[in-house]
């Protein structure tokens, strides 16, 4: 089991917070989980969930974090080869918005000419922990998405009571 420690999370604490549901954990266990997690946040907390969530969906956002998460501190121009396809202004802009979300730090170290770089902050790294479950079950279930995929392309989107598709057990 992944555990995202308080402390990687910016507070210090020994006790950790799971980041994979326990495997015994059943649908109905993690519907109610999620409700309550959904039932917890205010609307100025809904807001900020759907702007973090966005850099969770986001292919530059996690480009960008993994490239920081594995190379640890880069330039502008290091991360755009890095990121490979990303223009220029995507990538500033991505930056500009992870740096505001408080996942990356820019330091500017005012010299002509410029010289920028960029760290993950314990809050980027713990998107990135928090991402490895999310990335394990895509590649646990590839062969699942390709299936349904072909079957959709080819006319066959015959309406199935239930698809096995892993992720939880029963």
């Amino acid at each position: 089991m992944i555990l995202m420690t308080n402390e990687t999370q910016g507070r210090d604490a020994e006790e950790g917070t799971r980041v994979i549901p326990p495997e015994e954990l059943d649908f109905d266990a993690v519907i109610a989980r999620s409700q309550a997690a959904c039932d917890a946040l205010s609307d100025d907390d809904d807001g900020l969930k759907r702007e973090v969530l966005a850099h969770a969906g986001n292919r530059w956002s996690l480009g960008i974090v993994h490239a920081l998460g594995v190379a640890g501190t880069l330039r502008h121009a290091e991360l755009a080869r890095r990121v490979e396809g990303v223009t220029q202004r995507m990538l500033t802009r991505t930056l500009r918005h992870l740096e505001r979300d408080g996942l990356i730090v820019r330091r500017d170290y005012a010299e002509v000419p410029p010289r920028v770089d960029y760290t993950l902050t314990p809050l980027g790294r713990g998107l990135l922990v928090g991402m490895i479950p999310l990335w394990t079950w895509i590649i646990d279930n590839a062969s699942s998405f390709r299936a349904a995929h072909e079957r959709f392309d080819h006319g066959a989107s015959d309406t199935i009571d239930t698809v096995e598709v892993g992720g939880l057990p029963d």
